[in-house]
């Protein structure tokens, strides 16, 4: 799991940067603000896991971005927030669905 997390990263680093870094808030993430939404993710990860909780380490981070964007005034893009949220919704499902499918299918060729 682990080695797809690493080499997706690797291969759509740069869609992942631009997205969190610029096109959730209306202006370009500063630095400033990037360390203070990793030090918000880094503490609600912690306290999380404290505390037996189960979270998403970029749930928390992207939340934590569009609440740094709108602290400081600069808005948020809403179509932005929505393909994040949408893909958020369909990553449970989709997986599910899948599996099942292929289960059936396997299931049916192999007995």
């Amino acid at each position: 799991m682990a080695l797809a997390l690493g080499l997706g990263t690797m291969v759509g680093w740069r869609r992942i940067v631009v997205a969190v870094g610029e096109k959730i808030g209306k202006t370009h993430l500063t630095y400033a603000q990037g360390a203070a939404a990793q030090l918000v993710a880094m503490v609600t990860i912690l306290a999380a896991g404290a505390w037996g909780l189960p979270v998403s380490a970029t749930h928390v981070l992207n939340s934590g971005i569009a609440g740094i964007m709108t602290a400081n005034g600069s808005g948020l893009q809403w179509t932005t927030i929505r393909n994040i949220a949408m893909a958020w919704v369909f990553t449970l499902p989709s997986p599910a669905l899948l599996s099942g499918a292929l289960f059936y299918l396997f299931r049916l060729f192999v007995h």
